[in-house]
């Protein structure tokens, strides 16, 4: 005997004649709908259109009363104080967040009020970080080994370590430098344990300049000597091949150039190590115009529009139960 179930021709005729019948009902249903959203809006097409002007001129009202604007600076920790300017700018936050006006205009800012938000985060730069830092390079390869290189660079451990940072603030209206940026700056630079590392790091970086040039001065006098005893011999170029082949020469002329590169690099380090925190730029006044920031014109009428509509489904709702409730 065969195993295989037996088809009724007949069930089969049965099911499409079902499924036809329901596809043509929600085709119906689906008609019966809009139609009854047209008769709908017909019926309240002025109650409509009353709503979308209260909307847009509440809207156009607000979007030009309530504006936000972003504020960008652009820093660089000195002396590792990046854990001190995060721990400084969490701390901002968070009296923002309470509204502590008293700290605030300690602070020295001026528009407590309209100071809405702090943040800070790490400019991602990885060249930057491994820039003419062995060690450096070594630890992201260690550290790329045993997991995903994307997610390392922008690990916090990792991020920490990146030389420059953004603070960005917000404001509900135009500020400028010296109601928030200087008295924002001034607070990160407060502090009188880093004030004794820059001082001594700077007196260093003099100390060091100052060696530099002394050795420079002694390796000039020592290649002059030399200009001086070759050319009075009458026998330069064998005295040059002599050098260049003990490579004498060019170790001292590799010296002087060292010291000469550290020398610029000295004096880009004296510019930038006038602050703990430093200041490398600020833009201010960035009008924000993300989420419905600005488009509360367009925003309300809509608004306004979808809660009438769902008003009278609740209503048309409410009347058909009662309506099956007063006929049982």
């Amino acid at each position: 005997m065969s195993s295989n179930p037996q088809v009724n021709p007949d069930n089969q005729e049965i099911d499409l004649s079902q499924v036809s019948k329901r596809i043509g009902k929600a085709f119906e249903d689906f008609s019966t709908w809009i139609f009854r959203g047209i008769l709908f809006i017909k019926r309240n097409v002025i109650i409509l259109a009353v709503l979308f002007i209260i909307g847009a001129g509440l809207g156009y009202y607000l979007d030009k009363s309530t504006k936000v604007y972003d504020h960008q600076i652009i820093v660089s920790p000195n002396f590792g104080s990046t854990d001190y300017l995060y721990s400084k700018i969490n701390l901002l936050k968070a009296k923002i967040s309470e509204h502590d006006t008293a700290f605030l205009k300690k602070v020295g800012i001026i528009d407590t009020k309209k100071l809405t938000n702090i943040e800070i985060n790490p400019i991602t730069d990885v060249y930057k970080f491994i820039d003419n830092k062995p060690q450096n390079f070594d630890l992201i390869k260690l550290m790329a080994e045993d997991g995903d290189i994307n997610k390392i660079v922008v690990d916090e451990v990792t991020s920490r370590n990146y030389p420059f940072h953004i603070i960005s603030y917000t404001t509900s209206s135009i500020t400028d430098e010296n109601k928030t940026l200087n008295p924002i700056m001034s607070f990160l630079n407060d502090s009188d344990y880093f004030k004794i590392v820059q001082k001594v790091y700077l007196e260093n970086l003099k100390i060091k300049y100052s060696s530099n040039d002394s050795i420079i001065g002694q390796i000039d006098g020592i290649l002059n000597e030399f200009a001086v005893n070759n050319s009075s011999t009458g026998s330069k170029s064998d005295k040059l091949v002599y050098y260049n082949e003990n490579t004498q020469l060019n170790d001292v002329i590799k010296t002087k150039e060292g010291l000469i590169h550290e020398k610029g690099t000295i004096r880009l380090d004296l510019l930038n190590a006038d602050q703990i925190i430093k200041n490398r730029s600020s833009v201010l006044n960035i009008k924000n115009t993300e989420s419905v920031n600005g488009k509360m014109k367009l925003v309300l009428p809509f608004v306004f529009i979808v809660l009438f509509v769902i008003f009278g489904l609740i209503r048309a709702f409410y009347r058909n139960q009662m309506q099956k409730f007063n006929n049982k």
